[in-house]
């Protein structure tokens, strides 16, 4: 990762059968306006990346039974569940936001992980970005799968707490997880600091020794997460999607 310091907003799977419609609304539990807001938020934070000269990628998701390994197929026979974003349709459009010219596209075919994505890792490393900023949904499922491939490639990752919403778990939970597991910085996308990478020398990501990385007073409100018993790491929460 020498030299790739530059910051890329990465839009993860903004569309139609995540966001919006009768398929979106039976899927998620929680209250219609988290979600709404998610996605309010990441077209905001899309914005703002453009304005700032910050290179914007869009990742989205196609679940066709063809690309669907034996695992997935027997998970949604055994759970009745219906494939989603069939390419083609109107559930894999984007909803909300719509690439601009030269902005990168990527697909994943049945996969959670964009770094699973032909071409992801390739143009990122083309580019010479090493932070990823992660909107989009699910911060449990899609964006924690990115996020978890991406610390372990030696990627800086932010996570945009007012542009995406759990769809499993409780939403400061996951993102309890992440800073702790992945060190990710957690903050709202208004907070300048979320669109320059973070020090390479373990300084905390606020810049304060020993201080918490972000601040999640200005996410949309969610559940409180349960305590984790202290000399105890949070286990791996599990992505059904």
């Amino acid at each position: 990762m020498t030299g790739r310091t530059r910051t890329a907003l990465v839009v993860v799977d903004l569309q139609n059968d995540f966001c919006a419609g009768p398929t979106a609304r039976a899927r998620f539990g929680g209250a219609p306006a988290r979600l709404d807001a998610a996605v309010a938020g990441s077209v905001r934070a899309t914005a703002e990346a453009r304005r700032r000269g910050v290179d914007v990628v869009f990742v989205r998701f196609t679940g066709d039974p063809r690309d669907q390994g034996a695992a997935w197929r027997h998970r949604d026979l055994a759970l009745g569940k219906r494939p989603k974003c069939l390419e083609g349709s109107w559930g894999a459009e984007f909803h909300g936001v719509t690439p601009a010219p030269g902005e990168a596209v990527f697909t994943k075919r049945a996969r959670f992980d964009a770094f699973l994505g032909e071409g992801f890792e390739d143009h990122l490393h083309a580019r010479g970005i090493g932070h990823l900023v992660l909107a989009g949904l699910y911060a449990d499922v899609c964006v924690d799968s990115t996020a978890r491939t991406a610390f372990q490639k030696g990627f800086h990752v932010t996570v945009l707490t007012d542009c995406t919403t759990a769809l499993h778990l409780p939403y400061d939970t996951v993102l309890h997880f992440m800073r702790t597991v992945y060190g990710a910085r957690t903050a709202p996308a208004d907070d300048p600091a979320v669109w320059t990478s973070p020090p390479s020398d373990g300084t905390p990501h606020d810049g304060t020794p020993g201080g918490e990385p972000g601040d999640e007073s200005a996410a949309v409100s969610h559940e409180a997460s349960a305590e984790v018993p202290a000399g105890k790491e949070e286990p791996c929460p599990p992505v059904p999607r």
